[in-house]
């Protein structure tokens, strides 16, 4: 059915990067496993102008197309339907670097650049490309861009998009627009660039960007602290703010049930404060100065003695060097790991406004132990933009399948109506995919919905790119 088709692929990359036998689970189930596709074929190519190739090819024969980066991604936005008739255009092998331009603060890649390269050709160069997260060794910076990733340190760089300056993307017909020119400031009509960062493929393929960078900080310092309530975390956060300001690189926030899981889990990391009883909370705050350690530590030492005369902080560590900094980070790190190792549970990427946190926290911890007895909480995240991951572990003993089976939607509309009454998003930085479209199409307003099926329609009216993912109809 497909054989003219298959042919066109083979002849714009080569037989070799075109899969259609074997074992291709890598390419077909997502990342967390929950659920698995069928590819009419993988193809990985090795340049923009074999991508706008397989892009014509697959619009010529009206064939959908899946983009896929690391596949690393938790809302099942990458991998193809189980129909057998989607084409996955896996971009991994385009890696390059194609210039660092030092006087104006840039780096230029190619989609398929894993995150870690990208920030080791960086640091090689002596800048900071400070977008961090889990996946780093894995993920890539098209999935990046395509997600509008977030990670740990939002709170002074804000996400991915914010750290983009251009891009280059081939369109649903296989044409090559570049924006890749860097500029901060170009006022000539509608910004494309953010048309496509945070579209998940639907709308075209990004194939390479031109993202910021940074000077690399004189020293970053890392501290642990218990704090007796997540008002407290909070008011942490605005003295942080305060003594701090763009020192701040980092404030993260982890329940002690979270912790308990990794205690139980990863025995050989050592939780400082972990139990203590009257700090429900940790947090974990980093200080990134361009002076000297010597001078972070100071202010790092004043914000600290400022927050345990307020009541905010009962004690606190400050890491004495980049080994026991990596420790106290890798534990935060391990939150999801340990939770995996539990059992299953059901995840949820929120936001709200920081400042309303404390009361969304208490109002929906007792709506799901009213709704559900024995229900585990594992509340962590990036409390400094406001991005909690707000997870429900079954019941002690419970079987996790049958929970998730039994509960999951219950809980997803508990959770998020939650988020909708306190004023937040239902999904900070993971994105729709095909997990969410429900949500999407009930939580966003029908004027928001109208204008981004408007776009969808006016940049791929075949319906070709990634249908199903954000948004739940399509014109296939």
């Amino acid at each position: 059915m497909h054989t003219a088709l298959l042919h066109a692929l083979r002849s714009a990359t080569g037989p070799a990067h075109v899969l259609t036998d074997g074992d291709l689970t890598a390419y077909e189930r997502d990342w967390r496993g929950r659920r698995q596709g069928k590819a009419l074929a993988v193809v990985r190519p090795g340049n923009t102008r074999e991508v706008a190739a397989v892009v014509k090819a697959c619009a010529a024969a009206g064939v959908a197309i899946v983009p896929q980066g690391g596949n690393t991604g938790l809302s099942v936005g990458s991998i193809p339907d189980a129909s057998g008739n989607q084409v996955v255009l896996n971009l991994t092998r385009m890696q390059a670097v194609r210039a660092i331009d030092a006087d104006n603060l840039t780096i230029t890649v190619e989609a398929g650049c894993i995150l870690h390269n990208l920030q080791q050709a960086a640091q090689q160069a002596g800048f900071l490309f400070p977008l961090s997260l889990a996946a780093e060794g894995s993920c890539t910076i098209g999935g990046n861009l395509a997600a509008n990733a977030g990670g740990t340190q939002v709170v002074r760089y804000g996400n991915t998009r914010e750290l983009c300056l251009g891009l280059e993307v081939v369109t649903p017909q296989g044409e090559v627009w570049d924006g890749l020119s860097g500029l901060r400031k170009d006022n000539t009509g509608y910004d494309l660039r953010h048309l496509f960062i945070g579209s998940e493929g639907t709308l075209g393929v990004i194939t390479a960007a031109t993202m910021k960078l940074y000077p690399l900080p004189a020293a970053q310092l890392t501290a642990w602290a218990a704090v007796p309530s997540m008002e407290a975390a909070v008011r942490l956060l605005g003295l942080a703010h305060k003594h701090l300001a763009a020192g701040l690189t980092g404030f993260e926030v982890m329940g002690q049930f979270a912790l308990s899981l990794v205690v139980r889990h990863m025995p050989q990391l050592r939780v400082p404060f972990a139990g203590m009883p009257e700090a429900p909370y940790c947090v974990l705050l980093e200080n990134s100065d361009s002076e000297s350690e010597a001078h972070a530590r100071q202010r790092f030492e004043s914000l600290l003695e400022l927050a345990l005369e307020d009541g905010c902080v009962l004690d606190a560590v400050v890491a004495e060097n980049l080994t026991q900094a990596q420790e106290l980070w890798h534990i935060r790190e391990s939150i999801p790991l340990a939770q995996a190792e539990e059992g299953l549970n059901i995840k949820h990427d929120i936001s709200v406004p920081t400042s309303r946190i404390p009361a969304f926290v208490a109002h929906t911890d007792a709506l799901l132990q009213r709704e559900i007895a024995g229900v585990r909480l594992v509340n962590f995240g990036h409390l400094g933009d406001g991005n909690l991951h707000y997870n429900v572990q079954a019941p002690a003993g419970a079987d996790g399948k049958a929970f998730l089976r039994d509960q999951e939607a219950h809980v997803n509309q508990l959770v998020y109506d939650a988020v909708a009454q306190f004023g937040g998003s239902f999904s900070a930085e993971h994105g729709v995919g095909q997990l969410k479209t429900a949500q999407l199409e009930h939580y966003k307003s029908p004027v928001a919905l109208s204008m981004m099926r408007a776009i969808k329609q006016a940049l791929d009216p075949q319906g070709i790119m990634n249908p199903g993912c954000v948004l739940a109809t399509t014109n296939t």
